[in-house]
């Protein structure tokens, strides 16, 4: 089916077919946490909401408003319809939002203060949608109106009133949500991502109360018997449209920047493991297997997992000595605690594998037990030091010069030392 021709002319493609696109888009991308975290009660709420809003923009296209009027043998039917789903989405959105803050959690004074507001919200909500069809059922709107329906019924006994009541409904919601969302912002130790977030969802919710603002000047200039029609037709959905796209994107990047964060994080660590997986690789003469269909979480787990047996094999030859030395020659060559006690690590590792290898050649195989290594007690705390810093020693490897001069001073005899010093 052509866009174009589903949506109507002189309707833009953009109007209708971006916000839906951007909902589904959004809903498809939650669909996943909202199913594995199904007993969520917030999870579920967000994927009701972007259902409704999506929902919301299908029926308001022209050509499915003439579609369920022609259905239903009803004209106009597609009005109160629409009116529904877009009070039950501001409703949805001001319960989601009070829940979302802490309705659930927290003191349990607060939470039942909170679960009652709830209660009022959605007892408000459904009470306008029974008004809304009782008033469409007293109305005489024989004219079916696809476009300008508020208007040209905003003069009419009981169309009149229900016009009123939805814009007023929907009014009161998106200020309340968005004193809400604007509170929230301002709370200290919020995470980036959800702030961002939140920002977005307040914009669009003020974006929505320009449709409102639109759409009650063009009725309010037809009651003076003016003309301003276009801000009713023209204005107010692409405000709308502009509000979906924006709430969308606030309900989906908390979610999305939080994933795109903790993959950056999962794929920094890996290569900053790689200079110390390199050395214990070429050590022990075997490596983490690569596999196409390991995550990067499952990548980073193997490599971390590698690196610590690799260490655990090499503890034997772990001598605290080398490291003391080597850590205050650190320190005189100018670096910082951290610093030196990484270059240390590094150097003890270093020498541990040359000395492990010496003793290979000078001792027969049958005594090798690479698999069970005994560890001695003085190597315990060394090894569990090490085992904690791994990334750093990885990242000093990156910097051999560094490391032999540390090391060069480490195994010189102590002589050397003293006229250093």
């Amino acid at each position: 089916m052509n866009l174009s021709g589903f949506l109507g002319e002189p309707y833009p493609v953009l109007v209708f077919g971006t916000p839906i696109a951007v909902l589904t888009a959004a809903l498809v991308f939650k669909l996943p946490s909202i199913v594995r975290l199904w007993r969520d009660p917030l999870r579920r709420a967000v994927g009701g909401l972007l259902l409704i809003a999506c929902g919301i923009f299908v029926f308001a296209a022209p050509p499915v408003i003439a579609w369920t009027n022609r259905v239903t043998g009803v004209p106009n039917f597609a009005a109160p319809l629409v009116y529904s789903f877009l009070v039950a989405f501001c409703g949805a959105s001001l319960l989601l939002m009070i829940a979302w803050r802490g309705g659930y959690a927290g003191e349990s004074e607060r939470s039942a203060r909170a679960r009652c507001t709830m209660r009022w919200v959605a007892v408000g909500h459904a009470g306008v949608i029974v008004v809304l069809w009782a008033l469409f059922g007293l109305a005489d709107a024989s004219v079916e109106r696809r476009r300008d329906l508020d208007t040209y019924y905003a003069r009419t006994p009981y169309m009149r009133e229900l016009i009123v009541i939805y814009l007023l409904a929907h009014t009161a919601s998106c200020v309340l949500t968005y004193r809400l969302i604007r509170d929230w912002v301002h709370t200290a130790g919020l995470d980036v991502w959800l702030r961002r977030g939140l920002k977005s969802l307040a914009v669009g919710y003020a974006a929505n109360l320009v449709f409102d603002a639109a759409k009650g000047t063009a009725v309010v200039a037809r009651w003076t018997g003016h003309d301003l029609d276009p801000l009713s037709t023209e204005l107010a959905p692409a405000a709308a449209g502009a509000a979906a796209v924006l709430i969308a994107t606030g309900f989906v990047l908390p979610h999305a920047g939080q994933y795109l964060r903790d993959r950056r994080q999962i794929r920094r660590g890996y290569r900053r493991l790689g200079p110390l997986y390199e050395l214990v690789r070429a050590a022990t003469g075997k490596g983490v297997p690569f596999s196409l269909r390991a995550t990067p979480e499952l990548r980073l787990t193997r490599r971390e997992t590698f690196i610590r047996d690799a260490l655990l094999q090499l503890s034997r030859h772990f001598d605290e000595e080398v490291r003391r030395r080597a850590y205050e020659a650190a320190l005189g060559l100018g670096c910082g605690p951290e610093r030196a006690g990484a270059l240390a690590a590094a150097v003890t590792i270093q020498e541990a594998i040359e000395a492990r290898g010496a003793s290979r050649l000078s001792s027969p195989p049958s005594l090798q037990s690479p698999h069970c290594p005994q560890v001695p007690d003085r190597a315990t705390d060394l090894l569990t030091e090490l085992l904690q810093g791994i990334e750093a020693v990885s990242q000093v490897l990156s910097h051999p010069d560094e490391i032999e001069a540390v090391r060069a001073l480490a195994t010189a005899p102590a002589e050397s030392l003293h006229v250093y010093e």
